[in-house]
């Protein structure tokens, strides 16, 4: 493969496994200092080298990125958007619930003048962030990010064995690409100084294209507690923050940073745990009887005879609040939500090891239905019932409960349910 020809935009479906799960590499600057720093796309949490200065960094809606460029000073760059999707696509079939990682990016725009998409360039080259100091034209997106989502999925569902009942798509990092391009006679990827497209119509305007100069900027959000004034913590790719002054946790918002409910499954047991984070969500379901526990055992056709009282003890959806393989996330909401964890439910952030919150609650609550159906009995009653379901959630917590830490796995011995070492760390590519 070294002596064949570099593509200059290459085909995103050539890409092996491995390189799909490549974050973005980042260079940026200390907003305190100025100092160089690299950062990776799943980072949130920035502390400076030089100055020391920890800092959160926030962005509206999504982060904006662009391409280095190599093209001559004299050139007046264009840079051309690219939405970007990176996330897990889960697909309720009749058969059961399919799922697959998505990793991919197309024109914000439509056009044919510039290339489909970016290809693996983001995953090779070292980005940096759109910023007011950035010269440049940048063309303003015209399609939605939703228009390109269901482009996406007509393509990825081509292949997909009957008819889909459901879709959901869990994906933390969406992001704004922006490639940087000149014209001349042709249309000239200032990456390679290379032509994207055939010779122009002397009546060429890029003025066609609305745009203008940059005017984003990322946010940078003191860590510092909001209720004592403490140092929070975290780890880099951490949403959720944690003063261990006045045990609070916090996470980003529009206004900064906005304190969290927190609770935990007490461990009485003398162990060498991990705490795992949850969201344990409560929402109001039509379509189906779904809000006691009395209805999950019903509905879910647990080997359980419903006692009195159970109609008034509330059903709740838990979710992952951290990444995990596609497979293992759907296998963990089902088998904690038919488990139902309730007793001994501490109102406090626990002592001990806590993995990060790095799976926000926005995206949890997408996969509200795909948990009903998977916990659905009979089977049959997913394909019958599916459609009329509709799931809004009210209410959330953040929940930690113990895992067990063995040599392979992390094991909850109440609900007995594993998480594989190995996967979990690998994980933060996700």
């Amino acid at each position: 493969m070294q002596n064949a020809a570099p593509k200059i935009w290459p085909d995103p479906n050539s890409a092996t496994s491995a390189e799909k799960n490549i974050n973005f590499t980042i260079d940026h600057q200390c907003p305190q200092c100025g100092a160089p720093a690299e950062l990776s796309e799943t980072d949130r949490l920035f502390q400076c080298p030089f100055c020391k200065v920890t800092s959160y960094l926030a962005e509206r809606n999504y982060f904006r990125y662009m391409l280095p460029h190599n093209a001559p000073e004299s050139q007046e760059l264009v840079y051309f958007p690219y939405w970007r999707f990176k996330g897990m696509l889960f697909s309720c079939l009749s058969s059961g619930i399919q799922n697959r990682f998505l990793d991919a990016s197309q024109q914000a725009v439509q056009s044919t003048l510039f290339p489909p998409s970016v290809g693996l360039r983001s995953q090779a080259m070292k980005l940096r962030f759109v910023s007011p100091e950035t010269q440049g034209w940048f063309i303003k997106p015209t399609l939605p990010f939703r228009q390109v989502m269901e482009t996406f999925l007509t393509r990825f569902n081509l292949k997909m064995p009957g008819p889909i009942l459901h879709q959901s798509h869990i994906g933390e990092s969406l992001s704004l690409l922006y490639a940087p391009f000149y014209v001349g006679k042709r249309i000239m990827d200032a990456v390679l100084n290379q032509p994207v497209s055939g010779e122009l119509d002397e009546t060429f305007e890029l003025s066609r294209f609305s745009g203008g100069p940059a005017d984003w900027r990322i946010r940078f959000i003191p860590t510092l507690c909001p209720n004592c004034g403490w140092d929070m913590q975290g780890r880099r790719d951490a949403l959720v923050l944690h003063c261990t002054n006045c045990e609070s946790m916090w996470q980003a918002s529009k206004e900064g940073m906005s304190r969290i409910n927190v609770a935990h499954l007490s461990n009485p047991e003398d162990k060498n745990i991990i705490y795992l984070p949850f969201w344990r969500i409560r929402a109001e379901v039509s379509g189906i009887d779904l809000s006691s526990y009395a209805d999950l055992v019903k509905v879910a056709n647990l080997p359980k005879v419903v006692q009195p009282g159970w109609d008034r003890i509330p059903c709740h959806f838990w979710n992952p609040a951290f990444k995990v393989r596609p497979r293992s996330f759907m296998r963990l909401t089902h088998h904690i939500t038919l488990s139902q964890p309730r007793d001994h439910l501490v109102a406090k952030v626990p002592k001990g090891s806590m993995h990060p919150v790095n799976l926000p609650v926005s995206e949890s609550v997408e996969t509200l239905k795909l948990n009903i159906a998977g916990i659905l009995r009979p089977k049959k009653a997913v394909e019958d019932r599916i459609a009329e379901i509709q799931v809004k959630p009210s209410r959330y917590l953040l929940a930690y409960l113990p895992f067990e830490i063995r040599h392979h796995d992390l094991v909850q011995t109440t609900f007995n349910i594993a998480v594989n070492r190995n996967q979990l760390a690998l994980a933060g590519n996700l």
